[in-house]
């Protein structure tokens, strides 16, 4: 049977025990530390565990984070641990800081308007959730390429270090790495 994932956001996928591969390997080369088959051995850990806990097989993404920090710290990698959890937290304080602003910039009077617009409805906390939600409503594209799409416009946005982003400017970086993503799933469909 197949393990499904709780996300943050309340939506439940497919477990993948690869995601947790990436996680590992990506702390380990943050300390200096890269080796594949080492995160692969420490990943194997993660999902026995998971699927050897208590029935029914659902699980929260907080459940398989925590996990992963154990068996890091607990197999001699805390250094890789700690960096992880560093990290997950970074970003969580990042997108409690970062509002989407509902205006369209198209010149220079319009950019001045972003930084004038107060907190009402016309502002709202970023949640990458919402792009996924729509690119799965409203473009039918399935969940999994939604969350890639997502997670790729997310990084473009934290490495802008802006606070107030224009919706017109999700809408463009959605619209980009989306067609960047269903050309290459694509081009994996004819290999």
């Amino acid at each position: 049977m197949q393990l499904k994932v709780v996300k943050a956001d309340g939506t439940v996928e497919e477990y993948l025990h690869t995601k947790v591969v990436g996680t590992i390997s990506n702390a380990l080369g943050r300390i200096g530390q890269a080796d594949i088959c080492i995160a692969e051995q420490l990943a194997e850990v993660v999902t026995y565990f998971l699927y050897h806990k208590q029935k029914p097989f659902i699980v929260t993404s907080n459940e398989i984070f925590s996990m992963i920090e154990v068996v890091l710290a607990g197999t001699g990698y805390e250094e890789a641990a700690v960096v992880l959890s560093e990290y997950h937290f970074e970003r969580k304080l990042k997108r409690s800081r970062i509002e989407v602003v509902l205006v369209d910039i198209c010149g220079l009077a319009d950019a001045e308007v972003l930084c004038r617009v107060e907190k009402s409805e016309s502002r709202c906390r970023w949640d990458k959730s919402r792009i996924v939600r729509d690119l799965v409503t409203k473009h039918d594209v399935c969940r999994q390429t939604a969350r890639t799409i997502a997670s790729l416009v997310e990084e473009k946005i934290f490495n802008l270090g802006v606070t107030l982003v224009p919706a017109s400017l999700v809408k463009q970086l959605v619209l980009r790495d989306a067609a960047a993503v269903l050309q290459a799933e694509r081009q994996l469909q004819t290999v």
